[in-house]
């Protein structure tokens, strides 16, 4: 059987070593990189089911490698930090982070974060192909090609952005909870804050509008959390 490949990025020997002991113990392949550089290398020529990245690094930090990253791969990424500042998190989920840990951690909460990314990213992915797409006047979901279209035109987005937008689309009727779409989409076994679900909104929402859509696909709905929102209900 095949193994799932993982991509450790840190500067400190020491802790590479570590995560390399957890996760080959429990099945995992690792590879090593010492830098972003050489972590940008091997994301150009191989592919990985889940890259553990460190954000405190020289020259190039974690943040910018996770941005440069998401310019080509959708690859779940879980960010390794010592700080525990929301505003920190909250900017490496906008540059695409798709969970965080906070060091020191017990070695079973990592192997949860890492067995959640993978579970969730396989199971998109191959759920996908018998699902229709979604069209909302000048707005496509396209859930085989994991990808979001204005006006025909493709908008860049991060698995966990992709998924709540079509979460949203395919259950039009419903008003989620914050809590409920965290279950939903990071998971029962997700251990980050609730204001996660606030930030990929707000950055779904900025993406289309940036790309011209003519109405907002969310709506908040007070004291409950969020829905979808098709055109005509915008006029």
């Amino acid at each position: 059987m095949q193994k799932f490949q993982i991509l450790v990025v840190d500067d400190e020997w020491n802790m590479r070593n570590l995560l390399r002991i957890y996760l080959t113990k429990n099945g995992y392949e690792v590879t090593e990189a010492k830098n972003g550089h050489e972590a940008l290398a091997f994301v150009a020529n191989r592919a990985f089911d889940v890259i553990i990245l460190d954000v405190m690094m020289p020259e190039m930090d974690g943040l910018e490698v996770c941005g440069k990253i998401r310019e080509t791969k959708q690859t779940p990424i879980l960010m390794l930090t010592a700080r525990s500042e929301i505003k920190d998190k909250v900017y490496g989920i906008n540059v695409g982070a798709d969970d965080y840990l906070v060091k020191p951690f017990e070695p079973e909460e990592l192997m949860a974060r890492v067995f959640a990314l993978i579970r969730r990213s396989h199971f998109s992915d191959t759920d996908a192909a018998d699902i229709k797409a979604i069209k909302q006047g000048d707005l496509t979901i396209d859930p085989e090609g994991r990808q979001v279209l204005v006006q025909e035109q493709t908008v860049d987005f991060t698995p966990k952005e992709f998924e709540l937008l079509h979460l949203f689309a395919d259950q039009s009727k419903r008003a989620f909870s914050r809590e409920s779409l965290l279950e939903h989409i990071w998971g029962a076994d997700y251990f980050g804050d609730i204001r996660t679900v606030d930030t990929h909104i707000k950055n779904i929402r900025d993406k289309v509008r940036k790309a011209g859509l003519s109405f907002n696909p969310i709506q908040t709905v007070w004291g409950v959390g969020y829905k979808f929102q098709g055109p005509e209900e915008c006029r």
